[in-house]
């Protein structure tokens, strides 16, 4: 027992790591007139955390691993927004994967049903994010909605890359790695 726990908190770790990785490595920013929205992995890897670890060890990898980034990267202000972000997008990935009934190929319709949902919540989330973030910034609540969607943008093409990634990057591991040491 000692040693699945220690295993599952070891891959916590190393997918947080990850995460924070998939977005030092690739950032391509875009305009915007709320935040600095840029397009990167770090959605991607939190959800197939999520996938893998299950809800609690995923949430907490995603939250270590995006919050992380924003405190040591010019974000710390809002870094608890998107350590909030990162707790629903890890919530509906484990809701939906769990009422999709997933099992192994051939049911790789199950897998991007997951991942267009962690889409849409993320773009969701990010609009209310920069919500929050234009307000914070003294901006009035119509303005706020207005500019925030205008910086939708980068979300947009992050839930498509998570959307086209994810389900091939699982079924990988699930062929792989996790065929081996499967910690769930």
């Amino acid at each position: 027992m000692k040693n699945k726990a220690l295993q599952k908190t070891i891959f916590t770790g190393l997918c947080a790591a990850i995460i924070f990785v998939g977005i030092s490595l690739f950032r391509i920013y875009l305009p915007a007139p709320t935040g600095r929205p840029f397009i990167h992995f770090g959605n991607t890897f939190a959800v197939i955390s999520v996938l893998i670890l299950g809800f609690r060890a995923g949430a907490l990898a995603a939250m270590i691993g995006l919050g992380l980034f924003d405190i040591l990267n010019g974000y710390a202000a809002t870094s608890w927004l998107t350590i909030i972000e990162a707790l629903i997008l890890a919530a509906v990935v484990a809701f939906v994967f769990q009422k999709v009934h997933y099992k192994a190929h051939p049911h790789l319709y199950k897998l991007y049903l997951v991942s267009f949902s962690a889409g849409l919540i993320k773009i969701v989330t990010s609009w209310l994010t920069g919500v929050i973030e234009s307000m914070m910034a003294g901006t009035q609540l119509h303005v706020a909605m207005i500019n925030a969607f205008v910086s939708l943008p980068a979300a947009t093409i992050n839930s498509i890359v998570t959307f086209i990634i994810v389900p091939l990057i699982y079924i990988a591991l699930e062929k792989t790695l996790l065929k081996r040491i499967w910690i769930n």
